[in-house]
């Protein structure tokens, strides 16, 4: 085969139990539409992307906090946050992870998943969820 035939090869232990910590980071905090995209084949600069929708500003920040402190927990500091202090769209930049949290109606106008539909999306069932970060080290 050649690289264009080349199956993508599974994402990493690491990288499937720190999207499940951060999907269950969101939720915890009831977020809404939690889904993780594998880009790796269509982005060179990011391999996962996490999206998940809060219902108000206030909202947005408490699921982009507890996200930011489930891995905290485990030593991982983001390189970046970006629209904090407006919380419609936050994001929260991992390096090889990027999560998005938005308000309902800027999820809808961005649209993501529909940019991004020819990523492969990753199963967050909840059979798969780690109690915590800490515990897949």
């Amino acid at each position: 085969m050649n690289e264009t035939t080349d199956p993508m090869p599974a994402m990493s232990a690491d990288q499937v139990a720190r999207t499940l910590a951060i999907a269950e980071a969101a939720e915890s905090r009831k977020a809404e539409d939690v889904v993780a995209l594998d880009v790796r084949g269509i982005a060179s600069f990011t391999d996962t992307f996490i999206v998940a929708t809060g219902t108000s500003d206030r909202h947005v920040r408490s699921i982009a906090d507890a996200i930011r402190s489930a891995l905290s927990e485990s030593g991982e500091e983001a390189l970046g946050v970006e629209g904090y202090e407006d919380g419609r769209w936050i994001l929260l930049d991992y390096g090889d992870l990027i999560v998005h949290v938005f308000q309902r109606d800027t999820r809808n106008l961005y649209d993501l998943e529909r940019l991004w539909s020819d990523a492969e999306p990753i199963e967050l069932g909840a059979g798969q969820r780690p109690t915590s970060y800490e515990r897949i080290q």
